[in-house]
């Protein structure tokens, strides 16, 4: 059994070069009170950075550690936005990572948005799932076989309720994948992670947070989990406080407009009304 550090290390190493996210999720979904199925593309730039070459795909058994590439500089966030719900691909230079596959059909709209980049399937690297819900991993087979050299990971306790072509590796706190640390924000689901650039100090927040717009009170920019649709509300709560101990500027949320600038004074004004 490795331990944490080599646990971390291996993790880092797999999948391609450098990486990048995307979140999306329409339709009849548990994370939100729409089901709006718009597709427009948008991308916000916070960086470039240059890759490393592929290295060894992922999978729950696991090989040796190897020492992760060096980590650049912040990505470029490209914003796929389906109306109540919202899909970000991270993009490095030549490499690219998922985060969120959005319900069935989605694959077209996160392929745009990696055009706009100026990549293509074969530049993701890394699929992220930050929970279970439908709208967030229901094109999960048609982005992985789009991705087809790419791994995938979901946080460990939502893990038995994801159906995947190929394994998942289970990741949580202390985990990093390519540069982007996993932070695990339970309490929306049992194991819902969101993903943070510590470069660009930009967090992709799955259903963690929502946003302005996302049917919630937000008057800062930033609401709490939704109640409707939090099974455990005391540790989604707990979830928010843990957040504002990370160094954040932006937030970008799978339900409300992006915050950008001022999010790390933002979320602990939140929490301190929770």
């Amino acid at each position: 059994m490795p331990t944490d550090h080599s646990r971390r290390r291996f993790i880092a190493d797999l999948g391609k070069g450098v990486f990048a996210v995307a979140i999306f999720g329409v339709g009849a979904a548990a994370c939100s009170t729409s089901s709006s199925t718009t597709t427009a593309a948008a991308a916000t730039t916070l960086g470039a950075a240059t890759s490393s070459p592929p290295t060894t795909q992922g999978s729950t058994a696991g090989a040796s550690p190897t020492e992760p590439p060096p980590t650049a500089g912040a990505a470029t966030v490209g914003r796929v936005s389906l109306g109540f719900v919202s899909a970000y691909v991270l993009a490095r230079g030549s490499d690219a990572a998922v985060v969120d596959t959005g319900v069935e059909g989605s694959a077209g709209a996160i392929a745009a948005v990696l055009s706009e980049l100026g990549l293509t399937w074969s530049a993701v690297g890394h699929v992220i799932l930050t929970h279970l819900h439908g709208d967030h991993v229901g094109s999960l087979g048609a982005v992985m076989a789009a991705a087809d050299g790419a791994a995938g990971y979901a946080g460990a306790a939502d893990l038995s309720a994801l159906s995947s072509p190929r394994p998942l590796t289970a990741v949580g706190d202390g985990d990093a994948v390519f540069g982007l640390d996993i932070v695990a924000t339970p309490g929306h689901t049992p194991g819902h992670i969101s993903v943070l650039d510590p470069v660009g100090r930009a967090l992709v927040a799955g259903d963690a947070i929502n946003g302005a717009g996302s049917g919630l009170d937000a008057p800062t920019g930033v609401a709490g989990p939704n109640p409707r649709f939090t099974p455990d509300m005391d540790t989604a709560v707990a979830s928010v406080h843990k957040l504002t101990t990370r160094d954040i500027d932006a937030i970008y949320f799978g339900h409300g407009e992006p915050l950008i600038g001022g999010a790390g004074a933002a979320l602990e004004g939140l929490a301190a009304q929770l």
